[in-house]
């Protein structure tokens, strides 16, 4: 017989003004966004639920708030310790009874967080997969009043998912264990396949899914020819966002620590991250750059995961990255705050080579390498289209889109031509070569006669073939290049391929630093300068990060109302009734400081 736990009290029916309660009480917020009223009405009543919403939309709620409308103990099962920490701080601020269980307790405070779980003390109980399946830890659940399980980044339990995590794999044992508790899983980032997978490996068959647009129109995506990789990022970050806060990633840890300490010698504020450095380091630099304005941070991707920073203004690539989703997960840590913001791709088809190579060379089963190997190929899609890179990003996840006008391809079109008799000579090559060639032995062959193009240009017409599904990759034949479905159209009367023109690099050269001119002041940029260093100094004070206290989208709002009374600093997005009677004297008697001040002038 599977074990079974108390569950918390759901006889009672909740209202949406229950929920909008909470959200306004707890939260600070006026009202719910999107689906997240209808995700929280679903999963209060006791339903399963399967939800993807994009980074920065607002997942968190979806479990939060009928956590504390169902009472008794949500479980969250979160794959960092980083992460935890961040969330239960947060709430912790809000008056929420939160708490985690990991390594970083010690024994005492271990045993003070269980008592309280059994006990129903704990609202929100924050643990990882791999402490889920202990026998203590099933013990204590089966001994508590549960009230809801949620699965926080959920992609993590899907083989074709992008960050897959084989301890996520125990988490079929809540159905089985727990069959009276709903659950809930959440994730930013899942195609069709993931999405079936988590679906069936947490039984939420009986659950609603929600699913929310992919789209992030305050995004700006641009890829760019990569050169001098260093010096090109250098520039855009003095161009466009000369003090700005933003994330880099790099593929290994070596890069890491040449791109931080390059950029810092030229006058930018760089931290690194990776995997590599010591745990009082990493955490020390997250910190850092939670705390402070105009950091940029260069990172593997061990970096980001549930980090909960509201300014990031550009998210930069310097490597290909692995997959699309990860390349979505990533890039959507800019812009939180619904600012605009930039994504930008310095971009070289040579980078992926040797992530083909690892692929090949992996103790995976040939379905994951496989698999991995066609997330791969999709990336070098999205990198070589000639089309609206959001329309091909939104694509990949199922999503139609008309054009942005705003991406790089929009606003200045790649030079193409028509390339109809290249590719149909591509593909006769192909043929003749039995589908059995890679990409080098048959641009070899095409190039026997010494016939234009040269071998970087068809090098370029192979990956457009494959991102337009003309030609596949048989990645565990060593890549041999094999017709598709598509290929034989090419061979129609009416059929013509355009495709982006290959230019040959160009060498980049240093772009000087240019300085903008001081502007005057107004009381909004004053007020909100004033604002940002008391959040700074209250952060200190209470050891958490800043936006902890504040996201800067809430300062922001503060600054433009310059509220005079509590009843109206209580009307702005995120200051709820525990912030608003712990920090609400000291806003408004700055703000009517600021204000007088400014006035006096």
């Amino acid at each position: 017989m599977p074990a079974t736990a108390p569950t918390a009290d759901t006889a009672l029916p909740f209202t949406p003004d229950d929920a909008l309660a909470v959200l306004k009480t707890v939260f600070g917020y006026p009202a719910f966004r999107g689906q997240q009223a209808e995700v929280v009405a679903h999963v209060a009543a006791g339903g399963n639920a399967f939800v993807l919403m994009p980074t920065g939309g607002g997942k968190s709620l979806c479990y939060q708030v009928p956590a504390l409308l169902r009472g008794g103990v949500t479980v969250v099962i979160s794959p960092l310790i980083a992460l935890m920490h961040d969330q239960v701080a947060a709430l912790t601020r809000r008056g929420v009874r939160a708490a985690m269980l990991n390594s970083t307790l010690t024994r005492d405070d271990t045993a003070r967080v269980e008592r309280a779980v059994r006990d129903g003390g704990i609202s929100l109980l924050y643990l990882s997969p791999e402490r889920l399946v202990t026998a203590r830890c099933l013990s204590l659940l089966a001994a508590s009043p549960l009230a809801l399980f949620a699965i926080d980044e959920a992609h993590c339990i899907s083989e074709w998912g992008h960050d897959f995590r084989p301890e996520y794999l125990s988490l079929s044992l809540l159905h089985e264990r727990f069959p009276c508790v709903p659950r809930i899983a959440l994730t930013a980032t899942a195609d069709a396949q993931t999405r079936a997978e988590i679906v069936q490996r947490l039984h939420l068959g009986d659950g609603r899914v929600f699913l929310s647009s992919f789209d992030r129109p305050n995004i700006r995506y641009r890829v760019v020819e990569k050169r001098n990789v260093h010096t090109q990022l250098l520039a855009f970050i003095r161009q466009r966002h000369a003090g700005k806060t933003g994330v880099v990633y790099c593929q290994s840890r070596s890069k890491v620590e040449e791109t931080a300490a390059f950029l810092d010698a030229h006058g930018i504020s760089a931290l690194p991250y990776h995997a590599g450095l010591s745990a009082s380091a990493r955490q020390d630099n997250q910190a850092w750059f939670l705390e402070r304005r105009g950091v940029v941070m260069v990172a593997t991707i061990a970096f980001g995961m549930g980090i909960d920073k509201a300014d990031v203004r550009f998210v930069a690539h310097i490597d290909v990255p692995r997959s699309v989703e990860g390349y979505y997960q990533e890039t959507g840590r800019a812009g939180r705050d619904g600012l605009p913001a930039e994504a930008w791709m310095a971009y070289s088809p040579h980078d992926a080579e040797p992530l083909y190579q690892q692929i090949r060379q992996s103790s995976a089963s040939g379905v994951r390498r496989l698999i991995q190997a066609s997330k791969l190929d999709a990336v070098l899609a999205l990198s070589e289209t000639a089309e609206c890179r959001r329309v091909r990003l939104l694509r990949y996840f199922g999503e139609s889109s008309r054009a942005c006008g705003a991406c790089d391809t929009c606003t200045n079109p790649p030079r193409s031509a028509d390339a109809t008799p290249a590719v149909r000579r591509l593909l006769a090559c192909i043929k003749a070569e039995r589908q059995q060639a890679n990409a080098g032995q048959v641009i070899g062959a095409l190039r026997a006669d010494g016939r234009t193009p040269c071998e970087e240009e068809w090098r370029a017409i192979v990956r457009q073939c494959v991102a337009l599904g003309i030609v596949a990759i048989d990645h565990e034949t060593g890549g041999a290049l094999k017709w598709t479905s598509e290929s034989s159209g090419v061979f129609g009367e009416r059929r013509k391929i355009v495709l982006r023109r290959w230019r040959a690099p160009r060498k980049a050269t240093e772009v000087k630093h240019r300085t903008r001119p001081p502007r005057d002041l107004g009381t909004y940029a004053t007020l909100l300068v004033r604002l940002r260093a008391w959040r700074a100094d209250r952060a200190r004070q209470l050891g958490v990060p800043v936006h902890v206290v504040f996201h800067d989208a809430t300062l922001m709002e503060i600054a433009r109302r310059q509220p005079r009374w509590r009843w109206t600093l209580g009307r702005i997005p995120g200051v709820g009734a525990n912030k608003r009677a712990a920090f609400g004297d000291d806003i408004l008697k700055l703000v009517a400081g600021v204000v007088a001040r400014t006035r006096r002038r």
